[in-house]
């Protein structure tokens, strides 16, 4: 599993209109990597809509699943997601597998999150158990003290 202070992978996964996003490497502003495991489930909704109903501020956001693009579509929408769905169905998983988050059981990944300094580094994350949410004041407090 990729952990803090390495590298991140740096990967292009496409968005829900197909649009390829960048994961990874150099960037202006920190950026959080969030993995959930199966798009329109309890949990995942629920952790989707904090991210909308929170808007983060001084990190870009990537909300990564092995869903096919269309269903992260269909999903943004019912959700009002403005930031990034990204699809990593094809090939199943590799983002997640790169990150060292994919369950091979399940073919999901697991609930994880990273968030990537300016140079691509891992400057922190957080793993949650199966069917246990992520706080978006911990986001918010990773990425304050990343950017302060």
């Amino acid at each position: 599993m990729v952990a803090v202070a390495d590298r991140a992978p740096v990967l292009e996964l496409p968005d829900t209109h197909g649009t390829p996003v960048r994961l990874g490497g150099r960037r202006e502003r920190p950026q959080l990597v969030v993995f959930l495991p199966f798009a329109f489930s309890r949990v995942c909704g629920g952790e989707l809509r904090a991210l909308v109903s929170e808007p983060l501020d001084g990190a870009d956001l990537a909300v990564l699943s092995c869903d096919p693009l269309f269903a992260l579509r269909a999903w943004a929408e019912q959700e009002g997601a403005t930031f990034p769905l990204l699809s990593d169905f094809w090939p199943h998983g590799a983002a997640a597998r790169a990150f060292g988050v994919l369950d091979e059981t399940s073919g999901a990944p697991t609930r994880a999150s990273f968030l990537l300094d300016g140079d691509g580094v891992v400057a922190w994350s957080v793993h949650s158990p199966a069917g246990v949410a992520r706080s978006v004041a911990d986001y918010r407090a990773a990425v304050a003290a990343l950017t302060a």
